[in-house]
């Protein structure tokens, strides 16, 4: 499987218009939002060898990312 990136735009697409209105509108949704993209962005470095980091320490950043983005997911589907 390619290495790719998981931007909240690729991953909800149908979604994308609530994600501009809400990083537009909601400063709390705006930093988690970009505190996503940025865990992303360390697990791509890590992922593509760029970055040398421990297994248990990478399993961590991906928990915390599947977190944010569930967390993100709910907020743009209740603002729909």
């Amino acid at each position: 499987m390619p290495l790719q990136h998981h931007p909240l735009s690729r991953e909800f697409p149908e979604l994308k218009d609530a994600l501009r209105r809400l990083i537009g509108e909601d400063g709390h949704f705006a930093r988690l939002a970009e505190e996503y993209e940025e865990l992303d962005k360390r697990i791509y470095e890590v992922e593509s060898g760029r970055v040398a980091m421990d297994e248990l320490m990478l399993a961590g950043l991906k928990m915390q990312r599947v977190s944010l983005k569930d967390e993100l997911a709910d907020r743009m589907r209740a603002a729909g």
